[in-house]
């Protein structure tokens, strides 16, 4: 780690556990530079890495004080009497969404994808060339009983011993991206019929995976915090036949939450005691603002009952679609459906990405990654604060790249929209986020392209048309 990273890091730790307040002052550039012995530029750039996080703020004349927050969504109470599981059917409405946002000159608001500016293509396509020019048998042969290139499987269980898991290699499974490696589990744990228990909001994937399974979901209220209600979870798997459990534990979309490592703790005991598989979503694990890169549930788990589910799509590239399962003891049932449903993953994508693993270059990548877009994140945020009724109220995500809104409580987001692609503006309204079809006043903005002045313009036009639906009553 760089000086400036690991006094920023320190700092961030400091702030985090409550030891500084906001408004309080922080120490002098001349101070620290003496007092640590570091030169007044790493100084500069480990404060100014802390104001991209969004966690202090520069006062001319004054120095860095501890960002005073405002506006975070309030917690989502745990409900006493479970909602009934309800089947899925938003693929269709979601597809026009999406579409709709992917339209040429459209605000890129609703795509949760880095910006191609972001990602490291051209030492990709190299290392695609050099690697095709040296092996060219990977571009003539597959196998269906090695699903994993062994250069990749080291890298793998190398990399997750650094977030402090220790994957065994039999259990690993080289995927095509996060979402078949979702698919495989809940293939090998469910069946047409079965209830599987979400996030409330989760990740719309999640819940098309279920409608084209015939599955029905089960909404657990969340936290914007803390994660996935415990307490909730606790009583839904106790009085409920829950097939699985389908997380995203570290920095959830859409929102952007870290669970405490004591509710990943629990979590993993209480599904592991109740045998409830848990597939856990860790796609945004490398991508998190934490001092350190937090731990999924898996690492908490010594009874094989979770399934880690991750892809290089968000810190690599999106076409690349490449990654893979930890499937704890049920990796040769995942192994044996992967076989029949796709086999083996593209080989010769698998040895760029194990010697792309292997450079230092892909660390520092990662780091620059994490900074720029937590620079992005709080930017979109504090528009969204300058722009927006003073009722609204916006997470302060700890990783990923999306922000969610709870706008007032007659605005449809849906209807809103709709005037906003008309005005050339893209997000996804929060209804797509839930199974039920709640979350109506909500709207996911996502952050993954580098802030521009347009980016401001139109967060101000959303602001307008946001106070113009609260004036009339409704959009």
């Amino acid at each position: 780690m760089l000086l400036y990273e690991s006094l920023a890091d320190e700092f961030a730790a400091q702030i985090s556990a409550g030891h500084m307040h906001p408004g309080d002052r922080l120490p002098s550039v001349r101070h620290l530079a003496q007092q640590r012995q570091l030169s007044v530029s790493t100084v500069v750039q480990a404060l100014r890495t802390l104001e991209s996080r969004g966690m202090v703020e520069a006062r001319p004349q004054s120095g860095y004080y501890v960002r005073v927050r405002h506006g975070r969504v309030l917690a989502v109470p745990a409900r006493q009497r479970l909602e009934k599981p309800v089947v899925v059917g938003l693929s269709q409405r979601l597809l026009s969404v999406l579409h709709a946002n992917e339209a040429p000159g459209i605000v890129p608001f609703g795509s949760a994808l880095p910006s191609p500016d972001l990602m490291i293509s051209q030492r990709l396509s190299r290392l695609y060339a050099s690697v095709a020019r040296r092996y060219p048998q990977l571009l003539s042969g597959t196998s269906h009983a090695a699903l994993n290139e062994p250069l990749l499987l080291r890298a793998i269980v190398h990399r997750a011993l650094e977030w402090g898991c220790a994957i065994a290699p039999e259990e690993v499974v080289v995927t095509n991206a996060c979402t078949e490696a979702m698919s495989l589990c809940l293939r090998v744990v469910t069946k047409p019929g079965d209830t599987v228990a979400v996030e409330a909001p989760t990740y719309y994937v999640m819940l098309q995976l279920l409608e084209s399974m015939g599955l029905r979901a089960l909404e657990i209220p969340t936290d914007p915090q803390t994660g996935v209600s415990i307490e909730a979870l606790d009583l839904a798997t106790r009085e409920r036949k829950i097939a699985a459990c389908l997380l995203i534990p570290n920095a959830g979309n859409p929102l952007g939450c870290v669970m405490p490592d004591a509710h990943k703790q629990r979590v993993a005991d209480m599904l592991a005691s109740r045998n409830v598989p848990l597939i856990e979503d860790d796609i945004y694990g490398d991508i998190c603002f934490t001092p350190a890169r937090p731990r999924p549930v898996y690492a908490f788990d010594r009874s094989g009952n979770t399934m880690l589910c991750t892809s290089f799509s968000k810190t690599v590239s999106p076409a690349f679609r490449l990654g893979f399962v930890a499937a704890g003891k049920r990796g040769a049932e995942i192994a044996l459906e992967k076989t029949l449903t796709s086999g083996k993953s593209n080989p010769l994508c698998q040895r760029v990405m194990a010697e792309l693993l292997d450079t230092r270059g892909y660390d520092a990548h990662l780091r620059t990654l994490r900074r720029r877009l937590a620079d992005q994140v709080a930017r979109t945020r504090d528009a969204v604060m300058r722009h927006f009724p003073g009722e609204v109220r916006v997470t302060e995500p700890a990783g990923g790249l999306v922000l969610w809104v709870e706008l007032p409580q007659h605005v449809d987001a849906t209807e809103l929209h709709k005037q906003a692609i008309a005005r050339g503006i893209g997000f996804v309204p929060g209804e797509m986020f839930s199974a039920n079809g709640r979350f109506k006043n909500h709207m996911r903005l996502a952050c993954g392209h580098p802030w521009q002045s347009s980016f401001d313009d139109a967060i101000k036009t959303l602001g307008q048309m946001v106070c113009a639906a609260s004036v009339t009553g409704g959009v």
